[in-house]
């Protein structure tokens, strides 16, 4: 897609299928906000939804999986398609901050945020949940969303839970978090041109 002034929009289509589990995702960086999730499970359908409001993000998100298993297949592929979503519609990664951060409370919940689009893929998430399960999400899954995340996107990512006790707001708070810094990071750095870094490329 083409926008005024004939620059190309960052945005991305990615289709993944395997006998586990379907995704298709299509992202825009650029679009007007418009968030339309579709997973079996409705909380992670509510933490997708938060992460890409947040973040402001175009997204349409059709995801199935072996849920009659558990929601691990479901929830490790939606984030490999989403990093690699992230990959492709940053492209060169000219332009734009590179890093971005938050610190954001959810009631009694605090939670920090930091990443960086270095294209070397770390985690540090440091988060106890008072419980094991959310409903009926595993809330272990949600380490292994972020983990495929930034092995497909080539993030640095730090996730540090700093207070909170009741885990649907430690949750709501790590990705309400995450999409506040990630547009941040994406957003176009005024006054600058092309790669942000020394070394010309990331």
């Amino acid at each position: 897609m083409e926008q005024k002034g004939n620059k190309k929009e960052r945005d991305a289509k990615v289709d993944r299928k395997t006998s586990e589990t379907e995704v298709f995702l299509y992202l825009s960086l650029d679009r007007e906000r418009k968030v339309d999730i579709e997973t079996p499970s409705g909380f992670f359908n509510h933490m997708l939804e938060l992460l890409s409001y947040h973040a402001r993000m175009h997204v349409m998100l059709r995801a199935n999986g072996d849920i009659e298993v558990d929601n691990h297949h479901l929830v490790e592929d939606v984030g490999l398609v989403m990093g690699e979503a992230f990959k492709k519609a940053l492209g060169k990664k000219e332009n734009i901050n590179r890093y971005g951060s938050m610190i954001l409370p959810m009631d009694e919940a605090l939670v920090l945020v930091a990443l960086d689009f270095s294209g070397r893929s770390y985690l540090n998430f440091d988060v106890s949940f008072p419980t094991e399960k959310i409903g009926d999400f595993d809330v272990e899954l949600i380490r292994e969303f972020f983990e495929a995340f930034v092995r497909e996107s080539g993030l640095t990512l730090h996730i540090k839970k700093l207070d909170g006790e009741n885990g649907h707001h430690i949750a709501e708070a790590i990705f309400k978090g995450f999409g506040r810094a990630i547009k941040e990071a994406v957003s176009k750095s005024l006054g600058d041109e092309g790669v942000p870094s020394t070394k010309g490329r990331l």
